[in-house]
């Protein structure tokens, strides 16, 4: 036991160090609090996020914690995973392609007692990562060949991370109930600088800093009923508590002068005060589970953005000021349909062992950009849960999918990605009472 827990604190150990760098090059986390990280275990990636009715003996799904009740007794249930993708953005006639790679997650999870299921782990929330510029000419009055030229730039980097403990515990046979309880953290800083070829005109830099320490909880609720001697339908509800996040973010203005060497810094803060916030979040989920080969389910969840605040620099009056600012966000939906087969989990033939998933999802922006909602997102998904099978465990799974996303917009930057996700989850008998013959 102590074996498998000295594993888990040093590959949670390892994820926080990963969790400091960025896991994506979308232009689009410059907004709000950057790109949503997928909440989800290797399993689910393979059908594209879904899970909300689904509570497996020998996965962890941390997408809904009442499914930790389901978890064998006698296991211990440890999964990480990483992930590589690439994406091409497109605006106008212009194509640029970049690459990433990111360790993702990883989670932990045994039976306490009978009914009652423990899991514990590292999961994203968000991420924040880009650096991009544009230039062009402005005219200059005095004469209609003499041009300046100026470029902005920006950059931003960070995110926010989760330290989650769950349990999960079924009262009575069908019913079961789960919560996560998680401590949120991360910071980010985002720079806008406005540079110019004429050195009379100063350069301008704004950068908008925030530093994240607060908690996160989130509840579950699992129902099982029997339909047939084979068959039998799950209901899976969860809700995430909204709130405010605690943070002062701060926006610093640094008028930079080329020709005298001075800079005049600016510091706005007092009147954006928790104005960084959690969404009160809504999931439903149904799944129908045909003898425990076929598993077919769907999501739905809502995410209130449009109730949360931001902060936002604006000149009132002549004055200018960081302020808490309201709308700046749409709520998100988001839509999930996948299943998963499994010919016969405990066959001697290799390959009727092996899960096949997928999936499919739709999801609107919870950005705001200029007023306009952001780019809808299409994403679908295949996987492969391959048996790890040796001479002292055959319980093991290593999970590999591929995902394309894309962000779709008429107006805006349009992302096409392709992930390759892959996870390996290490399942180990404890407590096993051994019999002699």
């Amino acid at each position: 036991m102590m074996k498998q827990i000295l594993m888990t604190v040093s590959m949670l150990t390892l994820s926080m160090a990963a969790s400091a760098q960025s896991g994506t090059n979308s232009p689009y986390s410059q907004y709000g609090l950057g790109t949503l990280g997928e909440q989800a275990s290797g399993f689910n990636r393979g059908m594209n996020g879904l899970g909300l009715g689904f509570h497996e003996h020998n996965q962890i799904n941390t997408l809904n914690p009442a499914s930790y009740a389901s978890i064998d007794s006698l296991s211990f249930i440890f999964d990480a995973g990483i992930s590589g993708q690439i994406t091409n953005y497109k605006e106008g006639g212009r194509k640029i392609n970049a690459k990433n790679a990111n360790f993702e997650y990883v989670v932990a999870g045994f039976r306490l007692a009978k009914h009652l299921g423990l899991s514990f782990g590292i999961l994203p929330f968000s991420n924040i990562g880009y650096n991009y510029y544009n230039t062009d000419k402005v005219g200059n009055s005095s004469s209609e060949t003499t041009t300046t030229s100026y470029v902005n730039t920006y950059n931003g980097s960070g995110g926010l991370h989760q330290a989650y403990l769950g349990m999960g515990w079924m009262p009575v046979k069908g019913l079961a109930f789960g919560f996560n309880a998680s401590y949120l953290w991360g910071s980010y800083t985002r720079s806008v600088v406005n540079s110019y070829t004429d050195s009379y005109v100063n350069t301008l830099s704004r950068y908008y800093t925030a530093t994240v320490n607060s908690y996160k909880l989130d509840f579950g609720v699992q129902y099982t009923q029997k339909i047939s001697k084979k068959d039998e339908l799950t209901i899976g509800l969860t809700y995430g508590l909204g709130h405010k996040l605690g943070a002062n973010p701060k926006c610093q203005v640094i008028s930079n002068n080329a020709q005298t060497g001075v800079a005049d810094t600016a510091t706005y803060s007092n009147n954006a005060k928790n104005s960084l916030e959690l969404p009160t979040t809504y999931s439903a989920g149904i799944m129908w589970n045909h003898a425990g080969s076929w598993k077919i389910g769907a999501d739905y969840q809502l995410q209130k953005w449009s109730k949360t605040v931001y902060p936002q620099l604006v000149n009132q009056n002549g004055t200018t000021d960081y302020v808490t600012t309201k709308g700046m966000f749409a709520d998100r939906h988001k839509f999930t349909l996948g299943g998963e087969y499994c010919p016969q989990e405990n066959s001697r033939k290799f390959l009727k062992r092996v899960h096949y998933r997928l999936g499919a999802s739709y999801a609107t922006n919870y950005l705001k950009i200029n007023g306009v909602d952001g780019p809808k997102e299409y994403s679908i998904s295949a996987g492969f849960g391959i048996p790890v099978v040796n001479g002292y465990n055959n319980r093991s799974l290593l999970n590999i999918s591929a995902q394309w996303v894309r962000q779709d917009s008429k107006t805006m930057i349009t992302e096409n990605s392709f992930r390759i996700n892959i996870g390996l989850t290490f399942n180990e008998r404890w407590f096993a009472k051994w019999k002699m013959e």
